[in-house]
């Protein structure tokens, strides 16, 4: 089978863990990968709200420089697309945006959780928007044709993006919020506008974005998938497992078990021309308009 992940954490845990890329004990390796017929991952440079701009500027060149040095092996039908998850690396230097496009970064992830210079993160109290600042960085960012991800964004952010963007916006890793409440997921509001958007949004296998008692089942997950579906979601659905920077569902604990969510679905009368792509076309689609 085919699958493209439009959000993974790998590359910073086996950073951090000093785990193999190829082999190590992580829920994504290029090992795992190489056993699908095609795999395309979003391998996420995630910025710890605790760093500093500066901090995270130096991190975010140590984690391109760690994969550089790694990637000494070849793994057929695999390909990686960097994305930055926290804009604290550009600091107050719009210039940096152009050199984030220059290491081969598609997807820049406005905020984690927290504050940024750009604006605030899902988790910040009687949040703001897009400050000044970001509304020249948001209009930057597109300028260098990577895409903007609302993924941990807060509300206001959320609509100021929309107001001051005019590409389409992805959310790489949210589930839908009338499903599971929880800050982190969307409203029904948001995800039709991404998808008038012609943006795409990622199923999450978090447990506790998949459902608020921590112990989601596979029933979880499509009950959010049908939710996005009844949006009219057929072509902006993927998925974006989080892997690596989360507890999944136990069932799934690795992309080596993704393909017990593709025949779930099936069994659930799901056409299997519709499963192929939820799982891959609907992402690869739109990272190669």
């Amino acid at each position: 089978m085919n699958f493209f992940d439009a959000h993974c954490d790998t590359l910073v845990k086996s950073y951090r863990e000093k785990e193999s890329l190829f082999d190590g004990n992580l829920h994504v390796n290029f090992k795992k990968m190489s056993k699908f017929d095609r795999y395309i991952g979003c391998f996420a440079i995630w910025i710890d709200d605790k760093l500093t701009e500066d901090e995270s500027f130096e991190f975010f060149n140590n984690i391109i420089d760690y994969y550089v040095e790694n990637r000494k092996f070849k793994c057929k039908n695999t390909e990686i697309v960097f994305t930055l998850e926290g804009s604290k690396p550009i600091g107050n230097d719009l210039s940096r945006i152009s050199y984030f496009k220059k290491k081969g970064i598609r997807v820049i992830t406005l905020t984690w959780n927290g504050p940024c210079r750009i604006g605030d993160g899902c988790k910040v109290e009687n949040s703001k928007g897009l400050s000044d600042f970001g509304k020249k960085a948001v209009v930057e960012i597109e300028k260098n044709n990577i895409i903007i991800d609302i993924s941990h964004a807060s509300k206001r952010l959320f609509y100021d993006v929309c107001e001051f963007s005019s590409n389409p916006i992805i959310a790489t890793h949210s589930n839908s919020k009338s499903v599971c409440d929880h800050v982190r997921n969307l409203t029904d509001d948001q995800f039709k506008i991404i998808l008038e958007r012609k943006g795409i949004v990622g199923i999450n296998l978090y447990k506790n974005f998949l459902s608020l008692d921590g112990d989601p089942k596979l029933d979880d997950i499509e009950r959010h998938i049908y939710k996005f579906l009844s949006l009219g979601g057929e072509d902006v659905i993927c998925f974006g497992t989080d892997f690596d920077g989360s507890d999944p569902i136990e069932i799934i604990p690795g992309i080596e078990n993704i393909e017990i969510i593709y025949n779930y679905l099936l069994k659930k009368n799901y056409s299997e021309y519709l499963v192929e792509k939820l799982f891959f076309e609907n992402a690869r689609n739109f990272f190669t308009l």
